[in-house]
């Protein structure tokens, strides 16, 4: 893996998300800008094609309370999302149910996706940076719901193979002390019966969101800041329903093969003397399996039960899918059960 970093130096790209701090990348930017001014300045001919100014694509590195992303003008979706994880970051009161999907004010209305072009179309609203890694901040939990974070993503692949896939990064936190994720959207051509490549997405929506064929995820991890060490792991999912007998490994590609895919350099602030291994060889890339993921979703339903006929409901649903409960979720069962009962009988003395 380590060849895959050994590239040419340059001033942009992903340097500026998770390899270096927002203000070391606001230097950088700085000084290639100054240079490429000064350059312009003495160049009448430059001077001259841009007396009323360059094209602007949108795509200049956008910062949030707890992300970073490149935003597609054309296409109404990121380029890509960076986010850093740690077990600090991840705990925290912030909660979902008070965030809503809107457009985000920082894109010009012209080139923003909005909410009517999910609506009906078939397709859920995924978040890149999820909003799972984002308890410890209200604002940064909101910030996820701009839909310059989001994708018109399969249903089944949101709810299921991709949010395992979240839940698996945020376990790393457990083993590592940083965790560095980019992901965002492909859209990758397909080879006919004459065996000719061609490129097709759908779109949606009055503003033409694109649809992604595939998404993508990258993932270096860092045991702690001593550690010379390094851990990566890429990845390249269908934009489909993905069942739970494949595994992630079946996903991963080289870092190399997704830079050419995505036209973006990863991590380019990796040092080429530092040992980088496969992630999947450090750690075992094991995604929750079936009953662990459905005692996962019966406990966030049992968390989130508002009455007593609901929880019920929800294990007696465990019980049709031959899943039994856990100690964890039996308990859990157990004090929703008491508070539900204290509040219904509160209600009905009030009536």
């Amino acid at each position: 893996m380590r060849a895959a970093f050994k590239r040419a130096a340059f001033t942009g790209g992903f340097v500026c998300g998770a390899a270096a701090g927002a203000a070391t990348c606001v230097a950088v930017m700085r000084v290639y800008v100054g240079e490429r001014g000064a350059e312009e300045a003495v160049n009448p001919v430059h001077r001259d094609i841009g007396e009323y100014g360059l094209p602007l694509a949108g795509a200049e590195t956008r910062y949030y309370a707890n992300h970073i992303l490149s935003y597609d003008q054309s296409r109404r979706t990121p380029r890509w999302v960076a986010e850093h994880l740690s077990q600090e970051k991840l705990h925290g009161t912030a909660q979902r149910k008070h965030c809503k999907f809107k457009p985000d004010p920082s894109i010009p209305v012209a080139f923003t996706a909005h909410n009517e072009d999910y609506l009906g179309s078939g397709w859920s609203r995924g978040h890149m940076a999820p909003a799972g890694d984002n308890k410890a901040s209200e604002q940064s939990m909101a910030e996820t719901f701009y839909l310059s974070n989001i994708v018109p993503q399969n249903y089944e692949n949101n709810a299921g193979f991709w949010n395992r896939l979240e839940m698996y990064c945020r376990d790393l936190t457990k083993k590592f002390e940083d965790v560095w994720i980019v992901s965002g959207p492909l859209a990758l051509p397909e080879v006919g019966s004459d065996g000719r490549k061609s490129m097709c997405y759908r779109l949606i929506g009055k503003d033409n969101v694109m649809v992604p064929t595939h998404l993508f995820k990258v993932v270096l991890a860092r045991e702690n800041p001593s550690s010379d060490t390094l851990a990566i792991g890429a990845f390249v999912v269908p934009n489909q329903p993905i069942g739970f007998d494949h595994p992630l490994t079946e996903y991963q590609v080289r870092l190399s093969e997704l830079e050419r895919m995505a036209g973006l350099s990863f991590f380019p602030g990796v040092r080429p003397e530092q040992s980088v291994r496969s992630l999947c060889e450090v750690d075992a890339c094991r995604l929750m399996d079936v009953k662990e993921f459905t005692l996962y979703v019966a406990g966030r339903k049992v968390a989130g039960a508002r009455t007593s006929a609901r929880l019920e409901k929800v294990m007696t649903e465990l019980r049709d899918a031959a899943v039994t409960p856990d100690d964890y979720l039996l308990k859990l069962y157990q004090e929703k059960k008491e508070q539900l009962a204290l509040q219904e009988r509160s209600d009905g003395k009030r009536e």
